[in-house]
């Protein structure tokens, strides 16, 4: 199953530095095409629902982001095919918007095995900051937030290959 794991780039720095990315507490959550969101999305393309789970992931970015105001504000998704038995999910997460395509991973998983990584742009920054402090009162509703959290989907994720890693980190 291909699963796409938000993180932030100190999250990619520690995870490269370790070769991995380590379940902690318990699990890496990370997005995937689950029933849910497929049921959701109703679409048949492959590409059309991966890309709505690398989405979701991009939207979880940006939630860390918001979390951790030290960290460089570009989202950072990495995407990776993780064995089916390895990824757990609720069937029932099609009742919860918040939580659709989200999966669980119980076990380590090798930057060796990742097929890329998805990064903000530079040029992303600003839109990117202004989402991730806008995040909490589109949360609560105010409708001018959300629209300032939703600029930051306006950029698209750049894809990098997994060999590029230590050329983004610097």
């Amino acid at each position: 199953m291909r699963v796409y794991v938000p993180l932030t780039l100190p999250a990619l720095r520690d995870a490269h530095a370790a070769g991995e990315l380590a379940p902690e507490p318990g699990a890496i959550l990370a997005y995937a095409v689950t029933p849910g969101l497929r049921e959701w999305y109703v679409s048949d393309d492959s590409e059309e629902l991966e890309y709505a789970a690398l989405n979701r992931a991009a939207q979880a970015s940006l939630r860390l982001l918001a979390a951790r105001p030290d960290a460089p504000r570009r989202r950072v998704v990495l995407a990776a095919d993780i064995p089916d038995g390895e990824v757990s999910f609720d069937p029932d997460q099609v009742l919860d918007r918040e939580s659709l395509g989200q999966v669980r991973i119980g076990t380590p998983v090798a930057l060796a095995k990742a097929a890329a990584v998805h990064i903000d742009a530079d040029d992303a920054a600003a839109d990117v900051t202004a989402a991730a402090d806008a995040l909490g009162a589109a949360d609560m509703g105010d409708e001018d937030a959300r629209f300032t959290v939703d600029g930051a989907e306006d950029h698209e994720l750049l894809w990098y290959a997994t060999q590029e890693i230590p050329h983004i980190l610097g």
